[in-house]
């Protein structure tokens, strides 16, 4: 268990490398500079965007200012905003609140409503409330999020005035967007839990529990369930990896506080340092989100822990 641990481990610090070195090469590639978009009318003049490109580190060559980023990495320091002028560890600490709020609840709504499509569906299959449920489930798949985000906003906040129209934090403020979040991701987890639980009903064990009288909700509950809650979990961690790309487009839409609008805003404005620390941070939470996903295994199924 412990070398499984210790390979894990390794393999997000090794995900966390290449993640960083794709991102800053990414960048770099991509047509605009830095400088340019922070002078404005001023880069003009040559003498001052050369001095100001030397001021930045950007005059070096790039093998150079990944190495530095990299040695500024380990000691903590993100870098500096180029754009907004602040240190970049405190626009993140600023900013990831409101995006662990909204994922944490969009993450609720997404495997709640996700539950209750699939049981259903898996338990009515072949008849009206399984075609039903499948057929709202790849419609909601298919919705765009910015697109179902204007209707819920022109719904539910200007129609009808009942939650707050853009950048609330409160209850009221996070329900619209986490709503948003939350419907891209539940057709996928309804299909894969009418899947999982249709699976889990032909397993011999549960079989035999029929066979001794067990009555149905006794013998979904301690074995249909449970044994469709392995795969529903390994479901659970993709989709915080999920959500946390997802809040991009939702607070955006939102105009919300958090990591998703702050890395937009960092990629029109070209500030790399901002760019390369809030994708690193993505990454590492994804791959943690599975790391601790796989560590719950067993506590499921038993029989893991002795493999």
């Amino acid at each position: 268990m412990l070398s499984y641990v210790a390979g894990r481990l390794a393999a997000i610090v090794a995900l966390a490398f290449g993640i960083s070195g794709l991102v800053f090469l990414m960048l770099r590639l991509i047509p605009g500079d830095p400088v340019m978009a922070l002078l404005g009318t001023q880069a003009a003049n040559p003498e001052v965007v050369e001095r100001l490109r030397r001021q930045l580190g950007l005059d070096e060559s790039m093998a150079s200012q990944y190495v530095t980023w990299l040695g500024n990495l380990f000691r903590g320091d993100f870098g500096y905003s180029y754009g907004q002028q602040r240190p970049v560890s405190e626009l993140i600490a600023a900013n990831f609140p409101a995006t662990l709020q909204l994922t944490v609840c969009a993450l609720f709504l997404s495997v709640l409503l996700g539950l209750a499509i699939g049981i259903v569906a898996a338990l009515k299959r072949n008849r009206a409330a399984d075609t039903l449920g499948m057929g709202l489930a790849l419609a909601l798949m298919s919705i765009p999020s910015f697109w179902l985000g204007l209707l819920l906003i022109l719904l539910f906040a200007v129609t009808w005035p009942i939650f707050d129209v853009v950048g609330g934090t409160g209850f009221k403020g996070v329900v619209l967007p986490a709503v948003t979040l939350a419907l891209g991701t539940v057709g996928f987890n309804a299909r894969f839990i009418r899947s999982s639980v249709l699976s889990a009903q032909t397993q011999k064990h549960v079989i035999t529990a029929r066979a001794k009288g067990l009555s149905r909700a006794t013998v979904f509950l301690r074995h249909v369930l449970r044994n469709s809650l392995l795969p529903i979990l390994t479901v659970v961690g993709i989709q915080v990896g999920n959500l946390l790309s997802g809040t991009v487009v939702v607070e955006t839409v939102f105009s919300r506080p958090g990591l998703g609008r702050l890395l937009v805003d960092a990629i029109l404005s070209k500030d790399y340092l901002t760019v390369q620390a809030v994708v690193l941070i993505i990454a590492v939470i994804y791959a943690g989100a599975n790391f601790v996903v796989d560590l719950c295994y067993p506590l499921l199924d038993p029989r893991i822990a002795r493999r």
